[in-house]
């Protein structure tokens, strides 16, 4: 048997590998001291000598116990213990057998080749408590204790045969007579199933066959140990570290019979979740050993059966379940789950196999991430019924095995997919897509309802979303490497490109990390969606309308709902603004106006729904013309009117100045000439600013001093309305003018300087040969208005009432007609 340092003390070793224990000695260590130690081995001798055992010897034992992991127990040390356990006048306690036992069990570990004879001696006292003193002093920890240390002399090379066949004839009698000590007891199953591991190396195998049974059928005997994940990961291991002992030892007698034993027969007091593991553990011992030539023929076969094995256990699950991502709350069948996804994620390369693909899917969806059984268990409390729901048991989930697996259980999942044949592709293609869909309304329930009453529960729920994303994105890339391409129709396409933009927009909110598979994924569906019609109508009317937004009927009898609050539909609405723009081309006119116009600028305290929105504006404004022209441009006109009204309704606050410059750029250059939408922008641009440079002349008087370093909502809209002078249409242009040297002539002394210094440079730089000439005159009359304002600001008539006397050449009248402002 190989003697590994990390596996010394199976049980140890075990429970690293579970999850159970830190993998650091250190934890371990004692305080005790040399001398200390030296004093309770001196306490034991005077126990044997004067044969009492006084309360102070308990104590020496747990002294030495304690530092068990620097302890080493000499040959002389364990003749002590011997002597002590097998003394006719010595009174025991009952606690104290298991302290004596577990110290045996260092001596035979640690020593490097400990003696046969003393052995063979330890076997009988041994031997002879177990038939005269268990009986009356039964406990699980002398139960445990002894089943270690049996198994232990067994699997020592230089012990004779009779003591070993001793060892585990008492071994197997225990297990099958007495496992109901342990079964309250979670802690000692490591102890007892590391003596199953040692017997199952010894070198008598008549044994092997009941060892083998007891390790898998225990747990679903009557009053038998309940299994867990971590025991699942304990048999897992437990086989591994047999099986590589055997293919270093080249044991083929011993693989043979437990192949036999195992993987090629379906016993049914073999409980399936310990069969899973077995068979992972035999496929992880191959992948991390270097058989000769000689045993690669039954190593290839054992292969075969332990993969074979794994499936018939999936298949026993899919036959018996009718609804693969609901498992309910059955116990067998969610540790069966969880055992099949992290046996597969421990076992290395796994061929792929339909019951394998589904049972991983039902796993990802049911117990790696039960989001919908969270979901629903949350509602229940929080509308006072009895869901049963404890925030303790999700934060338990979080520090899980299952789900720190995660990640490989799913990088597992999309290798099966790959391989499986297109009908069960498609199932769990709909299995996840669907449960995209329920993650999304359910999760923007509970986020409204927990939010701000139970933050910290809510955070531990997101925690696993997040996780899900995470799956579901690795997934989708592997969907699209798969389907998207020239094996499927080009409407095949289309639809599973349209699923995975609905499924990535119900996502969103969980969207806390960079990744790139998800921009990438992204980018190959939108441009396999674009150039299609059928497609890009089929996303974008998948968007909820806008009443839902507002008003949904799950809300309605929230009155304290507030829409842009709901921060999970808020992040699937942003989804829809940042990727309807790249197929606005193939969107027909009508569509976009019952879908999409409603929610094209909500008013959203969000700055990057707002600002999405305003690009979707200037998408659709600049898109080509639709099949029916007039449809689209008639749309694009009523839309301005709304557009502008809502956007400078919000400024300055909600409307973002670069959304809403960006939209005006697209109107005033993509409407047609002379349109009255164009009109009606500048005349709200021109009005809302003279209403801003009115109220910040009383408020902050001395901006116009510090024009370049001012932000003021009123410079903004100024700067906006000057660069529209070289944007417009010539047909536009003349009534920007007017407007524009009303508004000027307004302003205060300063702020008259400041803009005609700027539309002094704007027109010096300007090579626009048509409208320059036409510019220079209208900044000269322009100038001579301002310089004619003695107060600098208009009469008390106004501009262009009768008390004004000044008069501006109208650029558009060539002839030299004068026109009063």
């Amino acid at each position: 048997m190989a003697r590994q340092a990390n596996t010394l003390f199976l049980e140890e070793w075990l429970k690293i590998c579970s999850g159970s224990s830190s993998n650091t000695s250190a934890d371990q260590s004692s305080s005790s001291s040399a001398r200390a130690i030296i004093q309770a081995w001196a306490e034991l001798r005077d126990c044997h000598q004067h044969q009492s055992f006084e309360p102070h010897h308990f104590q020496s034992l747990k002294i030495l116990l304690d530092a068990r992991t620097s302890l080493h127990v000499a040959e002389p040390q364990a003749k002590l213990l011997v002597s002590i356990l097998s003394s006719t006048n010595l009174v025991i306690p009952l606690e104290a057998y298991p302290l004596l036992l577990r110290l045996l069990y260092i001596w035979v570990r640690k020593s490097f080749r400990p003696s046969s004879a003393l052995i063979d001696s330890a076997v009988e006292t041994l031997s002879h408590l177990l038939a005269t003193e268990f009986g009356s002093k039964k406990s699980p920890e002398f139960f445990s204790e002894g089943v270690l240390l049996l198994g232990a002399f067994s699997s020592v090379p230089s012990v004779s045969e009779s003591s070993k066949t001793v060892c585990l004839e008492l071994l197997c009698r225990l297990l099958e007579d007495e496992y109901r000590l342990v079964s309250p007891f979670g802690g000692l199953i490591p102890d007892v199933l590391a003596g199953i591991g040692y017997a199952l190396c010894s070198s008598v195998i008549v044994y092997y066959a009941r060892t083998l049974n007891a390790l898998l059928g225990i747990w679903g005997r009557e009053d038998g140990p309940p299994g867990s994940v971590s025991h699942g990961l304990m048999i897992l291991h437990l086989v591994e570290w047999v099986m590589s002992s055997f293919i270093k030892s080249r044991s083929q007698d011993k693989l043979q019979i437990f192949s036999k034993e195992t993987l090629d027969t379906s016993r049914k007091d073999h409980v399936p979740f310990a069969v899973v593991m077995a068979a992972a553990g035999v496929l992880r011992a191959m992948n991390r050993s270097a058989p000769s030539q000689q045993g690669l023929q039954i190593l290839s076969s054992l292969r075969i059966s332990a993969e074979n094995r794994i499936e018939s256990v999936a298949q026993y699950f899919i036959s018996k379940s009718r609804d693969y991502d609901n498992s309910g709350d059955d116990y067998a069948t969610s540790l069966l789950l969880q055992c099949i996804s992290l046996a597969l994620a421990r076992s290395g390369s796994v061929s792929s196999r339909p019951p394998l693909l589904l049972s991983l899917a039902s796993a990802l969806l049911t117990e790696i991430f039960p989001l919908r059984r969270l979901h629903a268990r949350i509602l229940e409390s929080t509308h006072g019924t009895s869901g049963g729901l404890e925030p303790v048991k999700i934060k338990e989930h979080l520090s899980s095995v299952t789900f720190k697996e995660a990640g490989a259980i799913s990088s597992v999942f999309c290798n099966q997919y790959i391989s499986v044949d297109d009908e069960n592709k498609m199932i769990v293609e709909n299995m996840i897509w669907r449960f995209c869909q329920e993650l999304y309304s359910g999760h923007r329930k509970v986020a409204f309802l927990l939010h701000g009453k139970a933050d910290e529960l809510l955070e531990d729920v997101e925690k696993i979303a997040e996780s899900a994303f995470l799956m579901i994105v690795v997934f989708a890339s592997a969907v699209t490497k798969q389907k998207l391409n020239s094996k499927f129709s080009t409407e095949s396409q289309m639809e599973m490109s349209v699923l995975i933009l609905v499924s990535f927009s119900c996502l969103e909110y969980f969207r806390r990390v960079r990744l790139s598979e998800y921009m990438d994924t992204i980018r190959g569906v939108v441009v396999s969606a674009q150039e299609n019609e059928t497609a890009c109508v089929s996303f974008v009317e998948s968007m909820p309308p806008y009443v839902d937004l507002t008003n949904p009927q799950e809300f309605q009898q929230k009155v304290d709902y507030i829409w842009f609050k709901d921060e999970v539909q808020t992040a699937r609405i942003l989804f829809y603004l940042r990727v309807i723009p790249t197929c606005i081309e193939r969107l027909p006119g009508s569509v976009f106006s019952r879908v999409v116009a409603p929610t094209i600028y909500m008013g959203h305290p969000n700055g990057k729904v707002a600002r999405a929105s305003h690009s979707m504006f200037a998408a659709f404004i600049s898109s080509g013309k639709d099949s029916n022209e007039n449809e689209r441009s008639l749309l694009k006109e009523q839309l301005v009117f709304y557009y502008m009204q809502r956007s400078l309704a919000g400024f300055p606050g909600i409307t973002p100045f670069e959304g809403m410059a960006s939209g005006v750029a697209a109107l005033v250059r993509n409407l047609p000439a002379g349109s009255p939408a164009t009109f009606y922008c500048i005349h709200s641009l021109v009005e809302k600013a003279s209403k801003l440079c009115a109220d910040i002349a009383t408020q902050k008087p001395d901006m116009w001093k510090n024009w370049e370093g001012e932000s003021e909502p009123c410079k903004k809209i100024l700067e906006l309305l000057l660069r529209l002078i070289s944007l417009v249409d010539i047909q536009v242009l003349p009534d920007l003018m007017k407007k524009l040297a009303q508004l000027f002539v307004e302003l205060p002394k300063e702020g008259q300087n400041v803009v005609l210094n700027e539309l002094y440079a704007q027109v010096a730089e300007s090579d626009d040969v048509t409208r320059k000439p036409t510019l220079v005159s209208w900044l000269q009359s322009v100038s001579y208005l301002c310089s004619q304002s003695t107060s600098g600001s208009a009469p008390s008539k106004g501009i262009g009432g009768e008390g004004s006397s000044a008069s501006l050449r109208d650029p558009s009248n060539r002839d030299g007609i004068n026109a009063r402002l």
